[in-house]
């Protein structure tokens, strides 16, 4: 059984009306080689924003710009590692060359499928980094700028997860980074004064690459097939028996960041088909 990632279709792209979503607003997307991240750049620059594309794979990003282009839109790809500070503060520097930055989607991520005693130390820390400290750092390059804007205002949102709310097993670091974005999101918003807000999303398993690659691993490790492994740990818990799309989860990110959502401060928007609250 093979899911694939499905393409996206015009008709599903949220278009909203905002009179900050123009071009002189820049929005920062990480992880915009794939997935969630591809998405929400083609969904914002949908909706007339200037978009900065972070990734590590700058093959994958020239492949989301020419996407983007073919809806209708603009993204600028700066291919980097997000674990490098210098090269973060340098692309936050690029992007403030471009317009206002008046956004930031922190959506980068990786997933190891391990127990606690198992789990090796080094893929410990390079998800806490990429996961965790790369979103600290952009929010703290971004704020200032954010600050700077002629009304003070700045949006960021950042991608956590279903395993922000629960656990499941062998995925101890996953868990721990998604409960983390969800508390750093709160500090944000604790300290922005209701001009620099920030937000979550949480979703069930969305038909990404990321979440697509587990499946091999949690069938050998449960001792199932691939299929069990979709309908009964992926779905399992979930009211509504099939995946998100990525372009699904990129919507719910616009909104977040637009001005529909200004009462959306340090809040959570959990969209799990009933998976956390239901079971």
């Amino acid at each position: 059984m093979e899911i694939q990632e499905p393409a996206i279709q015009p008709y599903e792209i949220l278009t909203i009306k905002d009179k900050h979503f123009c071009p002189e607003n820049v929005c920062i997307i990480t992880g915009a080689g794939s997935g969630i991240g591809r998405a929400t750049a083609i969904a914002a620059a949908n909706n007339a924003l200037t978009v900065v594309g972070l990734d590590i794979d700058g093959n994958a990003l020239e492949e989301t710009a020419n996407l983007v282009k073919s809806h209708g839109g603009t993204m600028h790809p700066m291919p980097l590692d997000l674990c490098d500070d210098q090269a973060v503060e340098a692309a936050v520097e690029k992007s403030a060359a471009l317009g206002k930055i008046r956004y930031l989607a922190n959506i980068a991520g990786r997933q190891h499928i391990d127990s606690v005693e198992n789990f090796p130390m080094e893929t410990y820390d390079q998800m806490q980094r990429l996961m965790l400290r790369a979103p600290f750092l952009l929010s703290k390059l971004c704020i200032p700028y954010m600050r700077k804007n002629e009304d003070g205002v700045g949006v960021i949102a950042n991608m956590s997860s279903v395993h922000g709310h629960i656990c499941t097993r062998n995925k101890p670091v996953y868990n721990i980074t998604k409960f983390g974005l969800r508390g750093l999101t709160q500090s944000l918003s604790a300290e922005g004064d209701g001009k620099i807000r920030a937000f979550t999303v949480s979703s069930g398993f969305v038909q990404t690459q990321l979440a697509l690659n587990q499946i091999g691993a949690q069938a050998e490790q449960r001792g199932i097939s691939r299929q069990e492994v979709v309908q009964d740990v992926m779905l399992g818990k979930s009211r509504v028996k099939e995946m998100m799309t990525p372009i699904e989860v990129g919507n719910l990110i616009v909104f977040g960041l637009s001005s529909h959502a200004n009462y959306l401060v340090g809040g959570d928007l959990l969209f799990d088909g009933g998976m956390v609250l239901t079971y």
